[in-house]
């Protein structure tokens, strides 16, 4: 979907190095031993007897479910394949050896046990989660294709003025608000494209310009925990915390920004006071110079009204009734019947990073339908352990994994895992707010990992500029990750502890 961006040029080097880098000759031979490692960490769990597991009542379906979960895990963790890829495995070997429509010797349910419903696994492609990231790529694609985007940026930066340090708070303010709204790879794409001519003003000595493209990937990674479509690990939370047959909170759009968006600026503002200390500007000045034009006629307009209603109605989901997945679908239904959006528009959407996430509601599904969870639950005294260490623990490991590999992957596997333990724990979470507090927990620790280049996109398009050394992107990264876990953790754990967020989701019933 990045062509029709300014940056796509950024995009497009980060997309080769990464390709280069994994499948480069040399690396060849490491990559089949993790090849290898992988079939037989998978075959074994496969294969072995069921009573080894320690798990009471476990059938072989629900063996081959912890199989394909291990597989994805390793998988994703060691990148052997892209993240969708391993998404659509998960979704096929379920299909193949677990579903009733699988190959029949494999799945009599006589010998087997019960069966997964193959419509089940299919619809996690078409789960309302996914209805909601096509509409946020939907109104990504739109404002870009009119202008927009460079016409808001123009806007909201112009306030700004020309103060070195001012202007340095105006790119971060607006790339967070951007990222609220738009992918924060595209995010940072254009707004490090907006940057190259202030970066020719400033003398090369000094490190205004350090801070300035730093600026970027910080401002986009902090700014997706603003809205549930900001980054997809808060869409994975709000899918579990928002599921009719697990805490079916009714957690909207407006009742999630209620609590995030004041985290998200106040977060910005430190990391404003960090960078300008740490990378001070030697001139005191910059001349802003944003080229491009909001297009003018009937399509400008339908997208500007359409853009700034589906924000109102998301804002005002608790008033209207809508829920945000709905109104995800309005703008694509008004794109299309106008003529903003072609087929060729559709091409552009993200696919891969909708498959990436369909593959861990895959895996939630077969957990929860084999009876896994419930059995596991049984087996394993998760209410003896405090509910404390169950944030920390949960958010300490999306953190470390996030830092390594997407964070949309260590979502989709961590999430699941994390809703069944909290549900086994049962009142022994109301200390901190039950559920809701430890998978909002999660979701700002995975927004929270940006130590190294390879961490976002974000970072590694900022990366990719030359103006920034890895040893101070880690400097900022571990700063800044650990006040943004620290304050949100924080946050999430007072809501919790006074029950604001069940209340402000009741008030939306």
């Amino acid at each position: 979907m990045f062509h029709i961006y300014e940056g796509f040029h950024l995009v497009e080097a980060y997309h080769n190095l990464r390709h280069n880098r994994k499948y480069h000759p040399s690396n060849n031979s490491l990559r089949l031993t993790k090849i290898f490692f992988v079939l037989l960490v998978t075959l074994t769990l496969w294969l072995m007897p069921t009573e080894w597991y320690g798990i009471e009542n476990l059938n072989i379906i629900q063996q081959r479910v912890i199989a394909i979960f291990a597989f994805a895990t390793l998988m994703w963790i060691f990148e052997i394949v892209s993240s969708w890829a391993t998404s659509i495995a998960v979704i096929v070997l379920m299909l193949l050896f677990c579903s009733d429509s699988g190959i029949k010797p494999m799945v009599n349910p006589e010998v087997v046990g019960p069966l997964l419903d193959y419509k089940g696994v299919m619809a996690t492609f078409a789960d309302p989660v996914i209805m909601l990231f096509i509409g946020g790529f939907i109104l990504a694609i739109a404002a870009t294709k009119t202008g927009l985007d460079a016409q808001l940026a123009k806007v909201l930066l112009k306030p700004f003025g020309t103060k070195s340090n001012m202007v340095l708070l105006g790119f971060l303010l607006i790339t967070g608000l951007f990222s609220m709204f738009v992918s924060n790879t595209a995010t940072a794409a254009m707004m490090l494209t907006f940057l190259t001519p202030v970066f020719r003003q400033l003398p090369p000595e000094g490190k205004g310009r350090i801070a300035l493209a730093m600026s970027i990937p910080v401002a986009a990674n902090l700014g997706g925990m603003g809205t549930p479509i900001g980054t997809p690990p808060n869409t994975i939370a709000l899918k579990y915390l928002n599921d009719p047959e697990g805490l079916n909170l009714g957690l909207g759009f407006g009742q999630w920004m209620m609590f995030m968006f004041p985290l998200v600026i106040v977060l910005l503002f430190i990391s404003w006071w960090i960078l300008k200390k740490m990378f001070p500007f030697t001139q005191k000045t910059i001349e802003l110079n944003i080229e491009g034009e909001m297009q003018k006629g009937f399509h400008s307009w339908v997208v500007i009204i359409t853009f700034f209603a589906t924000v109102a109605l998301w804002l005002s989901d608790r008033w209207t009734g809508i829920n945000s997945n709905t109104v995800a679908i309005i703008p694509f239904c008004v794109f299309a019947l106008t003529g903003v959006i072609n087929k060729r528009d559709l091409e552009q959407i993200n696919w891969s990073v909708i498959w990436m996430v369909a593959g861990g509601f895959a895996l939630g599904f077969g957990l929860n339908k084999s009876g896994l969870a419930e059995n596991a639950i049984n087996s394993i005294p998760f209410n003896t352990f405090p509910p404390l260490l169950i944030l920390i623990l949960g958010g300490a490991i999306c953190y470390l994994l996030s830092n390594f590999i997407s964070n949309s992957a260590t979502a989709a596997l961590l999430m699941p895992i994390l809703a069944i333990v909290c549900k086994a724990m049962g009142d022994k979470l109301d200390p901190i707010g039950g559920t809701s507090t430890v998978l909002i927990g999660v979701a700002i620790a995975a927004s929270s990992a940006m130590i190294l280049p390879i961490s976002t996109p974000p970072n590694a398009l900022a990366f990719s500029t030359n103006l920034v050394k890895q040893k101070d992107m880690s400097k900022v990264g571990i700063i800044m990750g650990a006040i943004s876990m620290i304050m949100g953790f924080g946050l999430v754990y007072l809501m919790g502890k006074f029950h604001i967020i069940g209340a402000a989701a009741e008030s939306l019933q």
